[in-house]
């Protein structure tokens, strides 16, 4: 379940899925990604306030450079910079990961046995390429993790009531899960999918049990969290944080 909390007066996102990790979603409030001029001194000073909630320097505050691919990497020691990266891994509690979004869908995942995370950005692209299932396996293949240990939390996004899209792109997501019952929808001509929910089935599908599945969307909820497609291509972003907790 989700509920909002915060970190000195500015709002964030929670879910009570994951326990044995720091992670959650900044909001309009408490973003720290921007592009905009006006904007940047606001998100330079909660990203300090993040940082300094987290018991990190900004340079432990990593983030991947995002091009709505599904590669995935793993946090390095002494690497900072992720090039064309959609999805981090991150297996040391000496530094946090986030990833940015403005109606595209956050995936944080956590192994609670091997007490390592990771965020993915699934776009439409990315989930056509079914990073969710390309995290997981990189998360089986390079740590051991096993699907039945991980717990995933799919963050605010666009939702099914919002997301119409055109056919190639139906079609394209439609082929990515084995039951596509439920998730795709035809009114009045015009073609919807649910990104959300896609990506769950996605993870389902590949043997994930526990799922939390945020029920805010960008564009409903645009008070709370930004939306690129409600805003005229804002630049600003609210992100997904994780940070893994010494046990």
């Amino acid at each position: 379940m989700f509920y909002f909390d915060n970190i000195k007066g500015k709002k964030i996102l929670r879910s009570d899925l994951i326990k044995g990790a720091n992670t959650f979603f900044t909001t309009r409030e408490s973003f720290i990604k921007t592009k905009d001029e006006k904007s940047e001194k606001i998100a330079s000073d909660n990203r300090k306030l993040i940082c300094d909630y987290l018991e990190i320097t900004s340079e432990q505050l990593i983030s991947p450079s995002q091009t709505h691919s599904n590669n995935v990497s793993t946090v390095t020691k002494n690497i900072t910079e992720y090039p064309e990266t959609d999805g981090l891994i991150l297996n040391d509690t000496k530094n946090a990961i986030f990833l940015n979004f403005a109606d595209c869908t956050p995936l944080v995942f956590y192994d609670k046995k091997l007490n390592i995370g990771a965020v993915s950005h699934a776009g439409w692209r990315g989930t056509a390429g079914k990073i969710s299932v390309v995290t997981l396996e990189k998360l089986q293949k390079d740590f051991g993790c096993k699907p039945e240990n991980i717990q995933a939390v799919i963050g605010p996004a666009i939702s099914f009531c919002c997301y119409n899209v055109g056919e190639d792109v139906y079609n394209r997501l439609k082929a990515t899960v084995k039951n596509p019952q439920g998730l795709f929808e035809k009114r009045n001509d015009e073609l919807f999918v649910d990104l959300k929910n896609i990506n769950k089935r996605q993870l389902i599908e590949a043997g994930v049990k526990e799922i939390d599945v945020c029920p805010y969307c960008t564009v409903c909820n645009n008070d709370i969290f930004f939306s690129y497609r409600k805003e005229n291509a804002t630049t600003d972003r609210h992100s997904a944080i994780l940070k893994l907790i010494n046990k």
